[in-house]
């Protein structure tokens, strides 16, 4: 069994996987979690013994250092998607990346992986964007062999793109097309990227390198809509609307965030979308680090069929009612 790996932000959408992916290469996982009542499952994800849970906050340094003992790697998935509390862009993608990144380096930690996001840039309009790209420059100053992973849109079982907008149509007969529809996407499977992160963590050859991780194919995101509706069964109506007209839905949105509610869509999401999220050409990615990319079209029927009329028996429905005796 190889030596041990803390995963902070182990019992999120990328975190589970990433912790599953450890366990299968045979690391020993520490997941260092704020609740660790909400990890209790992870344990499950590999043999008797070898994923403990941990209690940590990335903004207390005493519980960094304790999930930190003895192991030889760390992996930071702590991210947040919108604003909400305490849980800002600033407080935790960069302060929090730069407390991971300083008591690794202190306590002779010599593998660091940051999970970071494509389209990460100090120029761009989005905070969440603008705060994932001073994340990586803060790790990159403390520990610069740390290997930076960003991955496009994320797709999977309890994704924030692909349900998010198959619970909106269930209740809305028009899903908007913000900007147009025109934005483009590479989603990536979400084990494909706990995969890559198991594979950037023991890889040495990998250490001071950016990763940027898409799948294999690249969708408007018209096309995604469309593609989802198909999949749902649902016709609604896909309304083109502006980003001016967008960011006053964003604005509802950001309403919604300081509530316990998540909101559809925030000012900084329209923001981000202004902007394609593929990979650069000619950039190092899931290849590079022996993951074959998995197509959307296999996956996405596995979770969204419980979006059709009918959910789970959907085409058991279909079925008896084809087989039904029809009478004039």
């Amino acid at each position: 069994m190889q030596g041990l790996v803390t995963v902070f932000g182990g019992s999120g959408f990328v975190g589970a996987q990433v912790v599953r992916a450890l366990a299968r290469k045979g690391s020993r996982v520490r997941v260092a979690v704020r609740n660790p009542g909400r990890g209790y499952r992870l344990r499950m994800l590999g043999d008797v013994g070898q994923i403990e849970v941990v209690q940590a906050n990335v903004r207390d340094r005493p519980s960094i250092v304790r999930a930190l003992a003895g192991a030889e790697a760390c992996v930071n998935a702590v991210a947040v998607l919108y604003e909400n509390g305490r849980q800002r862009f600033g407080a935790l993608h960069v302060d929090g990346a730069r407390a991971l990144a300083e008591a690794s380096r202190d306590m002779g930690v010599e593998r660091f992986v940051q999970i970071s996001a494509l389209g990460a840039a100090p120029d761009s309009p989005s905070l969440y964007a603008r705060t994932k790209a001073e994340g990586e420059a803060v790790v990159r100053r403390v520990m610069p062999a740390a290997v930076v992973l960003r991955p496009s849109v994320v797709f999977g079982p309890e994704d924030h793109f692909f349900n998010r907008f198959a619970e909106m149509a269930m209740v809305s007969p028009v899903l908007p097309l913000i900007g147009g529809g025109h934005t483009k996407f590479q989603p990536v499977y979400v084990g494909d990227v706990g995969q890559a992160v198991a594979e950037a963590v023991w890889d040495r050859g990998a250490a001071g390198f950016d990763y940027e991780l898409g799948g294999p194919g690249v969708y408007t995101f018209e096309a995604l809509m469309r593609r989802l509706l198909a999949e749902i069964q649902r016709r609604r109506l896909l309304l083109p609307i502006p980003f001016s007209a967008a960011t006053l839905l964003g604005r509802v949105g950001d309403a919604i965030a300081a509530t316990p509610l998540a909101p559809p869509i925030t000012t900084d999401q329209v923001a981000l979308l202004r902007s394609d999220n593929v990979v650069s050409p000619g950039a190092l990615g899931l290849a590079d680090l022996g993951v074959s990319p998995t197509a959307l079209e296999g996956v996405i029927p596995t979770y969204l069929y419980r979006y059709r009329p009918g959910g789970q028996y959907a085409e058991d429905i279909e079925r008896i009612a084809a087989a039904a005796p029809h009478h004039s």
